[in-house]
């Protein structure tokens, strides 16, 4: 019996000391660098209008400027919806011509100050990029004042839709 119970302390007396000493530099170490490593990614939303349909009535402030850019395989056609085309700029050797697009919606903008809502109509098959930079130039001005990019709105209440066919479509 003597031996039973000395040898039943024995073993609670020799339980070992879990070491966790090397886990914890690991943690250390691993920690900081996920976190450094880690990609925040930035959700940006963007609120869009679908365009009316051509059923409704049409009130008499409405038959006023109404802007419409249209983007198609080879060109930009900036126009009133009423009045007809203000502008065409066709694709050059390095695709659009974003640059020609900004100024003449400076332009607009200078002459109808309060107008805020602007139609973007794509044809099938524009390259989101172009969809984006479109919408970019639309929404905002970007000029350089001393040596720093300011920004100013253009447009900022975007439509979007279809544009409409060109010759003998289907």
């Amino acid at each position: 019996m003597i031996r039973s119970r000395h040898g039943g302390r024995r073993r609670n007396e020799a339980t070992a000391e879990l070491n966790i000493t090397a886990f914890m530099n690991l943690m250390v170490i691993l920690v900081p660098f996920l976190l450094i490593t880690a990609v925040f990614s930035r959700l940006t939303i963007l609120e869009l209008n679908l365009p009316g349909s051509s059923n409704e009535p049409v009130e008499p402030q409405d038959l006023k400027f109404q802007l419409e850019v249209i983007v198609r395989k080879d060109k930009i056609e900036v126009g009133d919806r009423n009045q007809g085309l203000l502008g065409v700029y066709p694709n050059s050797e390095d695709g659009y011509d974003f640059d020609a697009l900004s100024d003449k919606l400076a332009k607009i903008k200078e002459g109808y100050p309060r107008k805020t809502d602007a139609a973007i109509l794509f044809e099938a098959d524009i390259a989101y990029d172009t969809l984006v930079q479109v919408m970019d130039r639309v929404r905002i001005e970007e000029t350089i004042v001393d040596d720093e990019i300011v920004r100013s709105d253009l447009f900022p209440d975007i439509s979007i839709g279809d544009a409409p066919v060109t010759g003998g479509g289907a």
